[in-house]
């Protein structure tokens, strides 16, 4: 070592693009986690989900997907498939809408009209992290199902990587989407879906 080799002086992160995220997903490294996500260059594992979670994701999906063809929209629901937003974020959220649900490889992050998270113990995650990450990359609009709180969270219209717009709907309440015509769904969520 020279004197003009710089010595670390603090701990640094080393952070993943989705390239090398894909690559350690490939080999099989994540095979015993429920699902794993790259998050602003970082991974996180995820439980395994319960029956109140895909219970709840099911039923929301299934009234998504039904309004969405009662309208003829060219919008496709699809279920925990990854999206990637940019060079360091792959989430894979419950629900996604969009224009492109077929080809290689993940969904393309400017496809995405909605993204839906069911949280029965990731609240704090969805409503904080994922949050601001889904903001930054210009997702249209974006929904948080509350177990627990037994509401949802609704946020649209991104500007200066925020949702300026946002409200919190009770089950049981029409949630119209803001931002997809025509959307418009019953939270037929009750209580055997409360955690």
């Amino acid at each position: 070592m020279t004197s003009q080799d710089a010595i670390p002086t603090s701990h640094q992160k080393a952070l993943l693009t989705t390239q090398e995220f894909y690559l350690l997903c490939e080999s099989g490294t994540f095979r015993e986690c429920a699902k794993a996500e790259l998050l602003d260059g970082e991974i996180y594992t995820m439980n395994a989900q319960h029956r109140p979670h895909v219970m709840a994701k099911m039923d929301l999906y299934d009234a998504i997907r039904d309004r969405l063809n009662d309208t003829g929209s060219t919008l496709r629901a699809v279920l925990e498939a990854t999206v990637e937003l940019d060079a360091g974020n792959a989430p894979e959220p419950d629900i996604i809408l969009t224009s492109e649900p077929y080809g290689e490889g993940a969904i393309p992050g400017s496809s995405v009209a909605l993204i839906v998270e069911i949280s029965d113990t990731t609240l704090i995650m969805d409503m904080g992290k994922k949050q601001a990450i889904y903001a930054q990359a210009a997702v249209a609009e974006y929904w948080v199902v509350d177990l627990e709180g037994g509401k949802l969270h609704q946020m649209w219209s991104v500007k200066d990587d925020v949702y300026l717009e946002k409200r919190a709907l009770p089950f049981g309440a029409k949630v119209t989407c803001e931002t997809v015509g025509q959307l418009a769904v019953t939270l037929d969520i009750g209580p055997a879906y409360r955690t």
